[in-house]
């Protein structure tokens, strides 16, 4: 299972805003990405509403990942780790913009 570890550094943590443009992101990469934190149940990282429920807060470590099953067969490993790290840097990130 491809995974990134980032820490949210929008002052806000991925709320309104940053979460959206964080969600925006994620379906641009057509992945099934999942986020989590603190050992919690991942959620979909495509959907604004789980994201903001989860209450990612500033400082935060978080889990970015997807789920081998779920990797679209057409897509490259090198594809799918490098929207990972895209996701990543934009988390750590200011998000700003």
């Amino acid at each position: 299972m491809p995974v990134r570890t980032a820490i949210v550094r929008a002052r806000v943590g991925l709320h309104a805003r940053p979460a959206a443009r964080f969600v925006r992101a994620v379906l641009t990469t057509g992945l099934p990405v999942t986020i989590s934190r603190d050992g919690r149940p991942a959620v979909d990282a495509r959907s604004l509403l789980e994201v903001m429920t989860e209450d990612f807060r500033f400082g935060c470590t978080v889990e970015l990942s997807i789920a081998d099953e779920s990797l679209p067969h057409q897509r490259s490993p090198a594809a799918v780790e490098k929207a990972l790290e895209n996701l990543r840097d934009l988390v750590e990130s200011s998000l700003a913009g």
